[in-house]
């Protein structure tokens, strides 16, 4: 318990959204809120003016989207945020659902004119699935969208979760004038493009009073209490409880490009987002108050400055303290390491720190001894379960247009594939290398990357297979007379374990009603 008060002052959440609602621009204001930056960059139809303190690589400057997850601290009201802005496009999903396991609760953006997109829905069953809190911002009030009620109605019945308003708009569109906080009971008017003030925030406790007449019209003011009437009486007031449990989501409404209404939301999730929270382990629960340090690794990025081959390793700390320089267990490797520089970050800018503490993320600079999910501990021997690799979906073969660059070509595969947006296979002992991914986009990034940061000239062809499955069995000759028989479909992953790619799902099925003795799976979470 010697490390209470560091914990209870960290809230450790990641912002989830469906691509264009608003992540990246929501993230720059808690930033400029916590003093972190002056400036916030515009991401505007894709030609970046100034460019989004979260968006790291180059072709995410390019194209205006968010392709990998990226990590800020900063301070805000004595409490630390570590905030770990996430990919919204669906080709980035696996990056996204493994930056969930990192993180304590979530913000979900809804976007007001669009209502909730495939992509909200997938996110948010990965947050059901861990009870993960949520909190809801519906951003863009000031473009014309959907009625507040149907919003509400739509959000509750798509993504299965009860919500609680905790702000109130009034109207939306070129006719939103702002929002009536429930919990405080004061009234935010918006002006638009100007920036939110004190001055705009009035205290309005008794909805009666004149004043919201003088403020709103008399035809908006009565609006507005006959909704915070009726929404009173619907809602009551927030059980914490049920939010700390994922079964209630609080919900502020608000514009993030005009900075309005986030604050209230900032200062509500101080108030009761989840402190750091204990863990479940391969051999036992990891109380987040043990003395002890572990953690683990959730991601990993490659040249995070092209001029230095380096690859840096995301370490989420569950317990204890982390310290710069200190001998730790590598489970995996069972080996001790030492870190000289690790960082903490503040998008592109990292610096040094000396100890982190759980709910902390530290980048560990790494020469290839890391991946997804290996756990550093103080000696014990256990892994964090449930943090996904998932059956890609989509397979190509990679050939090599340069032959003079294969060492490059080799290299750059197995660091990009170690950050596990990508998996390679290989096929005919190592001479086809096949790249699988859950969505096109990847292999954009995957050859842009390759071209410009490791010098290799690649094309991809498509190939047939639909599914990539992990196989195990007790009969080790079964599954040598299956690897004969079934050549063209059997590859390897990056640990040498044997994976079948199956041409289509009826082809799958009947391999495994004709081979019961081999085991088909369909993450590689089986091989940890």
């Amino acid at each position: 318990m010697k490390y209470q008060n560091e914990i209870q002052r960290r809230r450790t959440f990641a912002i989830i959204s469906h691509p264009d609602a608003g992540k990246t621009t929501l993230t720059e204001k808690f930033l400029l809120f916590g003093g972190a930056i002056q400036v916030a960059g515009a991401v505007k139809s894709n030609k970046i003016k100034k460019h989004a303190t979260s968006d790291f690589m180059e072709i995410e400057r390019q194209r205006g989207i968010s392709v990998a997850t990226s990590v800020m601290s900063f301070e805000y009201e004595s409490s630390l945020i570590n905030l770990l802005d996430t990919p919204g496009h669906k080709d980035f999903a696996e990056d996204t659902y493994r930056t969930l396991t990192a993180v304590d609760s979530v913000i979900l953006v809804v976007d007001s004119v669009n209502g909730v997109e495939e992509q909200t829905r997938r996110l948010m069953q990965v947050c059901r699935m861990r009870k993960t809190p949520v909190i809801v911002f519906i951003n863009k009030m000031d473009r014309d969208g959907k009625n507040r009620f149907d919003l509400l109605e739509e959000i509750e019945k798509e993504l299965s979760i009860s919500l609680h308003p905790m702000t109130w708009p009034i109207n939306s569109g070129k006719d939103f004038k702002g929002v009536y906080d429930l919990h405080n009971k004061g009234l935010r008017l918006f002006t638009p493009n100007t920036k939110a003030t004190d001055e705009d925030t009035i205290s309005v406790s008794d909805l009666s009073a004149g004043i919201l007449d003088e403020k709103l019209g008399q035809k908006d003011a009565d609006i507005l209490r006959e909704d915070v009437e009726l929404v009173e009486g619907v809602y009551g007031s927030l059980e914490k409880e049920m939010y700390l449990s994922g079964e209630v989501a609080p919900v502020f409404f608000g514009s993030a490009i005009n900075n309005f209404g986030v604050k209230e939301m900032l200062d509500t999730f101080i108030r009761i987002a989840p402190t750091p929270r204990s863990r479940e382990t391969s051999t036992r629960f990891l109380n987040v108050h043990e003395d002890k340090f572990s953690g683990f690794i959730f991601k990993i990025h490659a040249n995070l400055d092209p001029k230095h081959r380096d690859r840096i390793a995301f370490l989420r700390v569950c317990s204890g303290k982390f310290e710069r320089n200190k001998y730790f267990h590598h489970v995996r490797l069972d080996k001790d390491v030492r870190f000289s520089n690790p960082y903490s970050f503040l998008a592109r800018e990292k610096s040094v720190v000396e100890d982190a503490y759980p709910g902390d993320v530290v980048g560990l600079f790494d020469t290839g001894n890391f991946k997804i999910g290996d756990t550093l501990t103080e000696g014990e021997d256990f892994f964090f379960t449930g943090i996904p690799s998932f059956s890609p979906e989509i397979f190509k073969e990679v050939v090599n247009k340069d032959p003079m660059k294969t060492k490059q070509l080799e290299k750059g595969l197995l660091q990009l594939t170690d950050e596990g947006v990508a998996q390679l296979f290989t096929q005919f002992g190592g001479n086809k290398k096949i790249i699988g991914c859950v969505g096109e986009l990847q292999f954009e990034v995957i050859q842009y990357r390759l071209l410009h940061e490791y010098g290799a000239s690649v094309q991809f062809n498509t190939l047939p297979f639909y599914k990539a499955c992990w196989l195990t069995s007790e009969d080790s000759k079964k599954m040598e007379d299956f690897a004969r028989f079934k050549q063209a479909n059997i590859a390897e992953d990056k640990d040498g374990h044997m994976v079948y790619l199956a041409q289509s799902e009826w082809f799958l099925n009947t391999e495994r009603n004709n081979n019961p003795d081999i085991t088909f799976h369909f993450t590689s979470e089986i091989h940890k």
